[in-house]
Order: structure tokens, then C-alpha cells, then sequence
């Protein structure tokens, strides 16, 4: 239950705010262990039930999340004690729903509860490696180093996802344009000029003869046209979200050319990330497998490393799974197996994390290099072809005047 209380401190200043215990007299008992006097603790009220269903719609920002852990790991490593530092993260935050969130963890760790339980109550929000490389650093009493890592890895994954979305954004706005355009023009304009080029008498070129035909579709059937896109594209993200759909789409995209095999670099290199930082913070080999294969974002790999788990579960090598699959590359296969002979996997582990990174990055900045150009063509064929149409029979036509 979640307690609303006002009390004051040995100085006589006045303190608000909120608590979660089980019950009345323990919320009492903590507020009254730091030594708070109680002036009321009283239950709080329900949240009307409209309000909750809007929360479910909340969600919080890779960049929160990565400021936090940053922020956290820096206060931690300063002394700063855990709920202090969980209080002022908390005010910090421009995010209210994060902010709730924040202070409900630090409320429960003031309370007694360990923060990667505290943690778990928000699995949506802390994957289960934050939450188990927190849990193995309180274990081990080095939650600081855990505190680094994630901070370290929370940053990385972002500034990957950030760069592949600016490569993709620009190539993707400059395409919509030209298809809203293109539309308008077929729409608007083409019609008005139907009338003049029937009128001329003359034979039709096959380009403009497909352009009026598909201006008349969208002005006749347009409207069938957008219904049938989006129930097409509803239909395809409700099968997307199926175990079939899921499977069907991350195939797909290791088969895609170009951006197949940097989705590939990416999830090798995420694998040997995540499971290098678990292993180095203490985590049995076979748990740290299982949580890389669910935070490696793609039910193929996901597969291969479950493979992996159950052929070290028997006592064979992990290696000796990835023997077997095409999607993780000999020399990759290869490294691995020389780590669990020498006993230092987690370090080859971060080598080949860090080569596949940068290859990674080369790629990206060759892409974002190459589109450009490349649009720049595609665009300059589709608007030849489209005012060709156009403008081909009008000049026959003032020619035969």
C-alpha cells in the first residue's frame, strides 16, 4: 500500500511526501527509524481508473534511460548513497511517469527492499540484464562496477540505434516527400490536362498513357486505395506480434541485401557485449546465456544462443553450437571457442564486441555517405519519367501547330 505522510525532523522543518509498506504501522516504523517525527500517515487514494488506463500509453525514453544510469553510476561512485542519489535523479526528470517511477523504487529501497527487486516491479521499463547485472553486483558488493557497465552499455546501444535512425530518417522524409508529391501532381494536375491532350487527336506515348491510367485509378478509387494500406499495414503489425510473425520478419531481416548483414554485425556485437559485461559480473555462464538471448532484440539469434546454452547445460563447448549455423561467421566461432579454452572468454567476448562495432560504424558512415547520391538519382528518374509523360505530347503538339 502507498502511505501520503507529514512529518518533521529533529530541526522542526516540515517533510511530505509518500511511502509504500504493507501496512500503516510499518510505513510509521521506517518514517520513525529516520528519525522523522509523524504528524499524519494516512493511505492514499485510489487513482481514478481513467487516469490508469492513460499511464498504460506512458512509456520512458531510451535517452531517460541512458541519462539515468549514467547519472546514477556517477552519484554512486561519489558516495552518494542509494536513495539519495534515486531522490535526486527523481526531480531531475522531465518524464512524470519516470519520475513516479524513480520515486516508488527509492520509497521501496528506503523501505528495506534490495534495488534489483525494487527494480523488477518495472519490467518494461529495466530489461532483465539491468536488473540481473544489478542483482549480481549487490551480490558480490561491487554495484558500482555493475553501476559502470550498464552505463557504459546503455550509452553504446544508443548511440547505435541513434546513428542507424539518422541514416535511415533522411533517405525516408526525402522518399515521402516525393511520393506526396507525385500524388498531388496526378491528382491535381494530370486531370486538367487530359482534356487538351485527348483533344489534339494524336497517339499517346506509353509513359503518359500509364500516367493518365493511374491518375484516374486514384481519382476514382483512391479512397479504396488508402483503406486497403491501412488495413494491410494493420493486418501486418497484428501478425507481426504472432511467435510465426515475429520469426518471419527477423529472418527476413538478416536476408535483406546490405542492411542484412549490418543487422547481423549488430546482433553479434550486442551478444558478445551483453554477455561479456555478465559474465564478468559474476553471473553463472548458463544464466548469462539466457539473458543475452533475451535482450539480443532478434528470435534467429535468439535461437542460436539458446542453442549454445543447452550444448554448455550438457558439458560440451558453447562454440560448438555456432558451428552449426551460418549466421555467426567461422572467425567469430572460432574466437570463441579459443576463449573457453584459455579461460578468457568474457575478454575475447569484448574484443569481438568492439571489432563488430566499429564495423558497424564504418558501415553506417558509408551508407549515409552513399545515400545521398543515390536519392539524388532515383529522384531525378522519377521526376524525368514523370514530367516526361507531361510534357512530351504537349510539345508534340505545338510542334504540329
Amino acid at each position: 500500500m502507498q502511505f501520503n505522510y507529514v512529518a518533521r525532523d529533529k530541526s522542526e522543518e516540515i517533510h511530505t511526501g509518500t511511502i509504500k509498506a504493507p501496512t500503516q504501522e510499518e510505513a510509521v516504523a521506517v518514517l520513525q527509524a529516520n528519525d522523522l517525527i509523524i504528524i499524519s500517515c494516512q493511505a492514499s487514494e485510489g487513482m481514478p481508473i481513467w487516469l490508469k488506463q492513460v499511464k498504460i500509453f506512458q512509456r520512458v525514453k531510451n535517452k531517460d534511460l541512458v541519462n539515468f544510469s549514467r547519472q546514477l553510476s556517477i552519484l554512486f561512485s561519489a558516495k552518494v548513497s542509494l536513495v539519495t542519489a534515486l531522490r535526486a535523479l527523481a526531480k531531475q526528470q522531465s518524464s512524470e511517469y519516470f519520475r513516479e517511477i524513480i520515486n516508488d523504487i527509492s520509497n521501496d529501497v528506503e523501505a528495506g527492499t534490495i534495488f534489483s527487486k525494487a527494480l523488477a516491479k518495472y519490467p518494461k521499463i529495466f530489461t532483465a540484464f539491468f536488473i540481473n547485472l544489478i542483482k549480481s553486483g549487490e551480490v558480490s558488493g561491487n554495484l558500482e562496477n555493475s553501476l559502470n557497465y550498464l552505463a557504459d552499455h546503455s550509452e553504446k546501444q544508443y548511440y547505435l540505434q541513434s546513428r542507424l535512425r539518422s541514416a535511415l530518417m533522411y533517405p525516408g522524409f526525402i522518399f515521402l516527400g516525393f511520393i506526396v508529391v507525385a500524388v498531388l501532381m496526378l491528382v491535381m494536375v494530370i486531370p486538367n490536362l487530359v482534356s487538351i491532350l485527348e483533344q489534339s487527336g494524336q497517339e499517346l506515348p506509353f509513359t503518359t498513357q500509364m500516367i493518365i491510367g493511374l491518375s484516374n485509378l486514384l481519382r476514382d478509387w483512391g479512397w479504396l486505395i488508402l483503406v486497403v494500406l491501412i488495413f494491410a499495414g494493420i493486418s501486418i503489425w497484428r501478425y507481426a506480434l504472432t511467435d510465426s510473425g515475429r520469426h518471419f520478419f527477423d529472418q527476413l531481416k538478416l536476408k535483406l541485401p546490405i542492411f542484412g548483414e549490418v543487422f547481423r554485425k549488430i546482433y553479434i556485437s550486442r551478444f558478445s557485449e551483453n554477455l561479456s559485461i555478465l559474465i564478468r559480473g559474476g553471473l553463472p555462464i548458463l544464466q548469462a546465456l539466457q539473458i543475452s538471448a533475451d535482450v539480443i532484440g532478434n528470435v534467429i539469434f535468439t535461437e542460436l544462443v539458446l542453442a549454445a546454452k543447452e550444448e554448455v547445460r550438457v558439458g560440451n563447448p558453447m562454440s560448438s553450437a555456432f558451428e552449426k549455423t551460418k549466421e555467426i561467421p567461422p572467425m567469430v566461432t572460432q574466437m570463441i571457442f579459443t576463449g573457453e579454452r584459455t579461460g578468457q572468454l568474457e575478454l575475447v567476448l569484448e574484443k569481438v564486441s568492439a571489432f563488430y562495432g566499429k564495423e558497424v560504424d564504418n558501415v553506417i558512415s558509408t551508407l549515409s555517405t552513399l545515400i545521398e547520391p543515390i536519392l539524388i538519382v532515383f529522384l531525378g528518374v522519377g521526376v524525368a519519367i514523370l514530367l516526361g509523360a507531361i510534357l512530351m505530347p504537349i510539345y508534340n503538339i505545338a510542334s504540329g501547330m
